[in-house]
This record gives structure tokens, sequence and C-alpha cells, in this order.
């Protein structure tokens, strides 16, 4: 670059949960920061989320009581990904995590307890039963003062009008709590609707990029380093095509700003990729505006396919019941959507605990045909195009799972996850009260995990696995350190910390 219009030791590129961590941590070490955000709002994907945060044998853990060891964490951790990500990748998110958590502690302004939330393959040897997960502490929202105008607000506020509550959770806690330590800081300049346009290498180092602002392009000098922390591309629908990843932008519970540009324009200057087809997958019930969302705590029902028979575990969680979704659609034995029955003690309210998004007017649902109803499950059967004789069969079979409480067709209610998710209750209860009911489902997902391939340092590789100098990845723009698995609940959270803190704590260590 001839000449630069700013300058910066550290460019963090997105306002999630991994951005966050980054100019946080680079700004304590010191160093002049520069946050940017291409949405009108921060907090990206975490804002929408729990908040939670797989990391083994951190200090909240260790006070509420938890005896885990290191050992049996990354025993479980590793059977689960195998070798489809580097050993020492894995080791470095297993080994930083109590780490970060102490240094986040040691700032008054951050505040975490836990959430008993078991790992998600319950019988992989060392899985927890009561999980290595932990949420940030609620907070007032006055606290968050003027900054409330510029975080996302959850999904029950954007997408269905609710008022903003009077205490911040979850991931609206997190994301409220970088907000204040960052204006406290002194040293970030945050900036909204601004997006990275491309990326300036130098040989073997990348120097500083190009942004997009509401005032024309903005030529940026990093001196230290660039964290790209922006999301997936999930709302990109030609890269999902490119890729070949299932879903579609309708089914995806990320803000729309995710649309893979940082991940592109590490592409475009050589940076390697890696699980460029894999996503956070989740079964999703669709709504009357076409999208599918995030749903999880069946509590009863079945899904059936298009033989009208039960194909799954609905209870299972949420990414291998995606997966096999996935699985079946390809095999050819599944069609989107498909449907899930369930019979009329809720008043034809589908029997689900957590749908994420909260439900709109039943009414809408039938307008669009996606909740059907007959007096019978023939009659039933009729309206969802599925054999009378199966769908009666498939209902009777898991009616009479319910009645012994063992399901030995799927297992469904084994694994302590499958129960906690439902308040301890059995997720076996049978369908036996008509009218019964069908609601649409299709594939959702909390956002792609393909992207950048980084070394332990979360410094991006290009494609000969050389180190880019001064460009680092974190969260769903980073190749996912979990491969094709999702170990447990906080996992993209809780990995997108740890590496924009690996990131922050290597560019302050180069001097």
């Amino acid at each position: 670059m001839a000449q630069w219009d700013r300058s910066c030791d550290v460019l963090v590129v997105g306002s999630g949960a991994g951005g966050m961590v980054a100019a946080y941590t680079a700004a304590r070490e010191g160093l002049d920061v520069t946050l940017i955000e291409s949405t009108d709002k921060y907090g990206g994907t975490s804002a929408y989320s729990g908040g939670g945060m797989w990391l083994p044998c951190n200090a909240v853990l260790r006070r509420a009581g938890d005896d885990d060891t290191m050992e049996s964490a990354r025993a479980y951790y590793h059977a689960v990904v195998g070798d489809r990500t580097p050993r020492a990748l894995q080791d470095a998110y297993l080994d930083t995590g109590a780490k970060l958590i102490d240094y986040l502690e040691r700032d008054p302004g951050f505040a975490f307890e836990i959430l008993p939330w078991p790992d998600y393959y319950g019988k992989v040897p060392h899985a927890s039963a009561t999980g290595r997960h932990i949420i940030p502490a609620a907070m007032p929202t006055e606290q968050l003062g003027a900054l409330i105008d510029t975080l996302r607000p959850a999904l029950a506020v954007e997408r269905r009008g609710e008022p903003m509550p009077e205490e911040l959770v979850g991931g609206q806690a997190l994301i409220a709590r970088f907000l204040l330590a960052l204006q406290a800081s002194g040293n970030v300049a945050m900036h909204l609707s601004t997006a990275l346009e491309s990326l300036v290498r130098e040989g073997q180092k990348v120097t500083g990029a190009v942004l997009r602002t509401p005032k024309g392009p903005v030529r940026i000098e990093a001196r230290r380093g660039i964290v790209l922390a922006a999301g997936g591309f999930e709302r990109n629908a030609q890269m999902r095509a490119t890729y070949q990843v299932p879903g579609t932008v309708a089914g995806s519970m990320a803000p729309p700003g995710n649309t893979g540009g940082a991940i592109a324009a590490g592409i475009a200057i050589g940076a390697d990729t890696d699980l460029m087809d894999q996503a956070w997958w989740s079964p999703g019930l669709l709504q009357p505006d076409g999208s599918a969302t995030f749903t999880l705590g069946f509590l009863g029902g079945i899904f059936v396919d298009d033989n009208g028979q039960r194909f799954m575990d609905e209870s299972v969680a949420y990414d291998r019941a995606g997966r096999r979704i996935i699985e079946l659609v390809r095999e050819g034995s599944l069609t989107l959507p498909f449907w899930y029955i369930y019979d009329n003690r809720d008043d034809g309210m589908p029997p689900i605990l957590w749908p994420n998004v909260p439900f709109d007017d039943p009414a809408a649902y039938r307008a669009a045909g996606l909740w059907r109803s007959a007096p019978t499950l023939a009659e039933l059967a009729q309206q969802i195009d599925v054999p009378a004789e199966a769908l009666e069969a498939a209902v009777a079979r898991f009616n009479d799972h319910c009645e012994r409480q063992q399901d030995t067709d799927f297992q469904r209610g084994d694994e302590p996850y499958e129960r906690v998710v439902v308040y301890g209750q059995s997720p076996l209860v049978p369908i036996t009260d008509g009218p019964f009911h069908a609601a649409a489902f299709a594939l959702s997902d909390l956002g792609t995990k393909g992207g950048l391939r980084t070394d332990e340092h979360a410094r991006v590789l290009d494609t000969s696995g050389a180190v880019l100098e001064g460009l680092y990845a974190a969260g769903n723009t980073m190749a996912a350190v979990s491969g094709e698995a999702y170990p447990g609940g906080g996992n993209p959270v809780g990995s997108s910390m740890v590496f924009g803190f690996l990131a922050a704590q290597h560019i302050g260590a180069k001097g």
C-alpha cells in the first residue's frame, strides 16, 4: 500500500464472542485496537446464543465442586473429534479454556456460573453427565446504558417483537459485558456498519485491510496483526451452493451479516480452508415466514419419514439429529419438509420446550400448511401424504415403548442430555389423545463451521501449510477445532473465545 488512511496495532473483524475476546485481550495488554462489525449491531450469532462455554476444569466449575480431570476431558474430546483436526489444535483448545476464564475473572466486570448441561455423546467413555459447561452471569439491562442500542437483541425481541427484558442473560449478557469492558479500556475504536473488503498481503505477511464504510473505502494498516472472527458463510446462498453445505439460508439462525466475507478475503490472498461443507446442524421447525428455526426439547412426539415410519431418536443432541436427517435425505428415504407427529394434550401446540424463536400465532402455521390436524391418525396420514397403516403402526409401537419407558428401537431418553433438556422428565410420552397433529420440520443450523485453516496459535495457514504472518482466525471464520463433531453445548462459543484469546496473546507476545 502506497498510503494508509488509518493505522492500529490490531484489527479485529467481527463482534461475536471470538472477536470480543480478541479485542479485549489485545487492549488489556496495551495494544491499540480497532474492531469492526459489518452490521448495525454488535454481537453476531453469539448474541442470539445461550452464551454457554464448554471449557473443562475451569475455576467456575471447580468452585461448584466439579471433580473432572483434564485427562478425562481430553480422552472424551479426542474420542469424539478423532483425527479430523490436528491433535495440537484440539489440545490448544482444551488446555486454554481454564486459563481464559482465570484471565477474565481477574476483571470484576466478568462473572460466570455453571449450567449443568451433559456432553452430547453420552455413551462415549469419559462423557460428563453434568457437563463441562458454564454461562455468563445475568446482568441488569440498564447497566449497559446507551450501549443497549448497539447490542444485537435476542431472537424473541428481534424476530417476534417482544420487549427488551429487564435482565440480560446468556449471549446477551456475554456480549454486554464485553461492550462495557471495551468501552472502559480506552484503547479500542469500535465501528458498526463497517465491513472487510479485502486483505493486503506483502510477501508472506498480511499488513492491513481495505474496509467498506458508510463514507467509502478505508485502507487500514494493522501493525501487529488482524484477527478474523466474523462468523461463517451461512447467510450466503452462493457460497453454500459452492461448498455443498446442506440446508438453506432460510434455515440458518445466524444474523444477516454472516455472509462469509472474511473467509473469502482470506481465500483471495492464498489462505487454506477446511470443513467447508460442514455446519452446526439441528432439526428446524418451519415458520410461516419460510425460515426453519433451531428446535430442541421434544417432550414426546415422533418424527416420521416419507413412508410414515419413525427414523431416529428425536431427543438426541441436535447436531447428531441434523446429521441423521442429512444422511437420510441423501439416501432418498426422507424428503424435506418432514413431519413431527403429536397428540392434543397441549391443545394442538407442539410439545417442544425450547423453540428458541417463540411460537408465532398457531393460525399462521395452519394457514401456511405447516401444522395439520385430523380426528384420527389415518386421516392425518392422508393430509401429510404417508401410508396410513405405517403411521398407525409407528405410533402404536412408540406408545408401547412409552408404556415400558424403554425405546428399544432408538434408545430415546437413554443419554443424560436427553433427560436434562426436558428438565428431568421422560421424553417417552405417548401419542394417545385425539385429534392428532403434524408440524413440518426441515434442517436448521447455528452457522457453518468450515473456514480458514489455522495452527494452535490461531495463525492462518496458506495452501502450502505455511503461516501467513499477521493473520489470525477464530469462531466460525476458522475451520472448527471440533471437526465434524459437536462434543457438547458451548463448544462453538467456547472455542471461538479460546482462539480469539490465543490470537491476541500471540500478537501481544510478538513485541
